[in-house]
C-alpha cells in the first residue's frame, strides 16, 4: 500500500499531500510563525524591551532571507531580487525553475503552506500594527512596521514572478487572487503545465 502510494506520487509529479522537501517547508513557517509568538510573549515572559526587540527582529530578518533566497526556489520553483543599476534605476529580477523530467516538483501541500504563510503572517502584523496604535503601545511600533515590511516585500516580490512580472499591481492582485481561489477549489482542474507566460530568468 505504502509502495503504491509512493510510486503514485512520483508518477503524477508532486500532486500528493506529502512534501518533498519538509526542512523547506518547517523554516518557511519557523521564523515568521516564531517571531509572531515572541512578540505576543514577550509582555509574559520578558521585562526586556531591548532583547525582545532584538530576538524578533532577528527572526524576521531570517525569515526574509531563507524566504526570499531558499524556500521559494524549493517549494515553488521561484526566486525574486531588486538591483540598481548603474543610472540608479530599481530592476525586479524574477526567476523559474525549468519543468523537466529530472526536476524534483514541489507537491500541493508544500505551494499551499508556501503561500498561506506568505499571505496570513503579513496580515497578522498589520493587525498589531493597529493593536498597538490604538493601545498607545508606540515604542512597539518601530518593531511592527519592520514586520509588515519585511514580509509584505517578499509577498510582493513573489506575486509579481508568479504573475510574470506584471507592473500594474491593481492586476497582479486580481489575476493572483483569482488563480488561488479557483486553485483552492478545484486544484486538480486548474492545474498550469508549468510557468508560461513568465518573462524571467531560467536555472
Amino acid at each position: 500500500m505504502v509502495a503504491r502510494r509512493a510510486q503514485h506520487l512520483k508518477g503524477t509529479g508532486g500532486s500528493g499531500f506529502f512534501p518533498r522537501h519538509p526542512v523547506a517547508t518547517f523554516f518557511h513557517l519557523f521564523f515568521r510563525v516564531s517571531a509572531i509568538i515572541t512578540y505576543v510573549g514577550c509582555d509574559w515572559f520578558s521585562r526586556s524591551f531591548v532583547g525582545c526587540f532584538v530576538t524578533v527582529l532577528l527572526l524576521l530578518s531570517f525569515d526574509f532571507w531563507s524566504v526570499k533566497n531558499v524556500t521559494g526556489r524549493l517549494m515553488v520553483g521561484l526566486r525574486w531580487w531588486n538591483q540598481i543599476d548603474e543610472d540608479g534605476k530599481s530592476h525586479w529580477i524574477f526567476e523559474a525553475r525549468k519543468v523537466s523530467p529530472n526536476t524534483v516538483a514541489a507537491t500541493e501541500a508544500e505551494a499551499r503552506v508556501f503561500w498561506l504563510g506568505l499571505i496570513i503572517c503579513p496580515l497578522i502584523w498589520i493587525v498589531f500594527f493597529f493593536s498597538s496604535l490604538f493601545s498607545l503601545k508606540l515604542k512597539w511600533l518601530a518593531l511592527v512596521i519592520a514586520g509588515i515590511s519585511l514580509q509584505a516585500a517578499n509577498l510582493y516580490g513573489y506575486v509579481l514572478c508568479k504573475m510574470g512580472g506584471e507592473s500594474d499591481i491593481s492586476k497582479v492582485t486580481a489575476s493572483f487572487l483569482s488563480q488561488t481561489v479557483f486553485q483552492t477549489a478545484c486544484p486538480r482542474d486548474f492545474q498550469k503545465p508549468g510557468l508560461e507566460g513568465l518573462e524571467i530568468h531560467k536555472y
